[in-house]
């Protein structure tokens, strides 16, 4: 009979083969593979419910695995290989991108899924806006990658990984605070209570990253070895979550973000002849398992009876995402054109990145991590597995023909067409 521990490691391992023998016939078939593992887990777990054995997989035990164990890797590891410069050239635009437009995205996803569904006893205001803004966290990693597969302008890749960067980050803060809110952890607050700690929380969690960050960096270029730079990032990762989430309770995530920066913009910028390789590919690998795990996850939790009791509210969700990308950045996108002297982003870079900002990992993991507590947690988890598998079967696979409907990927990469 095997304990806790070794049906874990059992049912991980088995779920990574899964992975390993997927993805090469993902490729063949020319199937998204995060959209292939989704299947599998389902079709999996089906199999093994039919022929009796329990996967141990709980919706309950995934909060603190995914808090605690994969937004780090996912978040550490998108600032950690971003391209400062790039990065640091379109600050502004991104910047505007990922906070604001986050923000106003939130409010409206959260009101037209609110008003859509029409049930405030069973799904009220607080139910919409953790919906909101776990939905308005955009992850277009498979778009990118597209993107400069065929060539497009390296701007618009940027603006899209930038956007998806710090959007994370602050989706995350914002979920963390309405979560609060819902489950009364922090006691009753007021919206400039929630304002308040939002502000508290954001920024602290910068601060706590800076110096985690800056005091990393030195001991990584004080370290000889190769491995042990490499060990040092990923122990930067986790202490500067841990730190600020469990000491001083702000954000463990902006946290990892900054000190994510700090170490990706060391490592570009070493002294020739530094080998920093290995750090890149073991951040690639960490980055790879826990997007393999997320994704598996999803296809092994998710249940018949979502698709039969509530498409109605799932549909609502993708129409309400959407509509408030779409409101985003028709709007929000021009007007910084017009206030800014930076380069402008023109219409068809703008319909790209509205319909390339696919949900992905990110918006699972927070979906998985609802407490269980919540009566309405099933109802959001729904939404947002409807919402990926949207953005993963139909957004992601019509990407291509858009780009070359606008003839981006004949672009030169240095223009902005």
């Amino acid at each position: 009979m095997a304990t806790g521990t070794e049906h874990a490691i059992l049912i991980l391992s088995g779920l990574l083969l899964l992975a390993v023998i997927i993805q090469p016939l993902a490729r063949k078939a020319r199937l998204p593979f995060t959209a292939t593992l989704v299947v599998a887990g389902y079709i999996s777990s089906e199999l093994l419910v039919k022929a009796g054995v329990d996967t141990g997989i709980r919706a309950e035990n995934f909060h603190d695995l995914i808090f605690f164990v994969f937004l780090p890797v996912l978040v550490f590891e998108s600032a950690y290989n971003i391209n400062a410069g790039l990065l640091w050239k379109n600050l502004l635009p991104i910047l505007f991108l990922a906070i604001p437009l986050m923000l106003l995205s939130t409010v409206i996803t959260a009101a037209l899924i609110y008003f859509g569904i029409g049930h405030p006893t069973g799904f009220p205001w607080i139910a919409a806006l953790l919906t909101g803004a776990l939905l308005s966290a955009t992850d277009p990693v498979a778009v990118v990658a597209l993107l400069r597969q065929m060539g497009v302008a390296e701007r618009l890749a940027m603006l899209m990984e930038g956007e998806s960067l710090f959007n994370d980050a602050t989706a995350i803060v914002v979920f963390s605070v309405f979560l609060a809110i819902a489950t009364g952890t922090d006691g009753p607050m007021s919206v400039a209570d929630a304002s308040r700690h939002f502000l508290y929380v954001f920024f602290g969690g910068i601060l706590v990253g800076a110096g985690t960050g800056l005091v990393f960096a030195i001991l990584v270029e004080l370290a000889g070895d190769t491995v042990i730079k490499a060990l040092a990032t990923v122990i930067s990762a986790y202490l500067a979550y841990l730190i600020a989430e469990s000491v001083l309770h702000v954000s463990g995530v902006m946290a990892v973000l900054v000190t994510g920066l700090i170490l990706g913009y060391r490592r570009q910028h070493a002294a020739p002849g530094k080998d920093t390789g290995f750090e890149h590919k073991l951040w690639e690998f960490n980055a790879y398992v826990a997007n393999v795990l997320v994704f598996l996850f999803m296809g092994v939790t998710i249940t018949a009876g979502m698709f039969e009791e509530r498409w109605l509210a799932m549909l609502t969700g993708i129409a309400g995402v959407l509509l408030a990308r779409s409101l985003g950045i028709f709007t929000c996108v021009p007007l910084l054109n017009k206030l800014t002297p930076i380069e402008t982003i023109s219409r068809p870079f703008q319909v790209v990145m509205l319909w390339g900002g696919l949900r992905g990992a990110v918006t699972l993991a927070l979906a998985l991590s609802l407490p269980t507590s919540l009566d309405y947690w099933w109802t959001i988890q729904s939404i947002a597995f409807g919402v990926v598998l949207f953005t993963l079967f139909i957004q992601a696979t019509t990407t291509a023909p858009l780009l070359r409907y606008y003839g981006l990927n004949r672009s030169d990469k240095a223009s902005n067409t």
